[in-house]
């Protein structure tokens, strides 16, 4: 198993699509692709799973939980506004990198059609 593994921001391979959950709409209808690159257990007893890919969503607004889940983000392209229940707004567009921590509970709006890099370590 290598040790370093690229991370192509157009994967060559056909990724998974879905859509927002009812449950979990505000506005819009966004569709979502994500092409997971690599997957790997964590040596730190807290993380179980350690998941690395790129992901896609078109403009819409859904109601995003992390839970016990913690994601690393760096836009690679589109717009996209994070705001935190009860606190602030954050913008976010390419060359952009972020964190959202344990515990965040909030909405995720897309403006343009966004792609990330994404770590998750849950």
């Amino acid at each position: 198993m290598p040790h370093i593994v690229a991370i192509p921001s157009t994967p060559d391979f056909a990724p998974r699509k879905d859509v927002a959950a009812p449950e979990r709409l505000i506005e819009g209808t966004p569709s979502f692709q994500t092409w997971q690159l690599d997957t790997a257990l964590a040596e730190a007893a807290k993380w179980g799973q350690i998941r690395t890919g790129v992901w896609e969503a078109t403009p819409g607004t859904t109601i995003s939980i992390k839970g016990d889940t913690f994601e690393f983000c760096h836009i690679l392209s589109g717009r996209v506004e994070i705001i935190e229940d009860g606190g602030d707004t954050f913008p976010f567009g390419a060359g952009d990198s972020f964190v959202m921590k344990p515990g965040f509970v909030g909405k995720w709006k897309t403006i343009e059609t966004v792609r990330k890099i994404y770590v998750i370590a849950s």
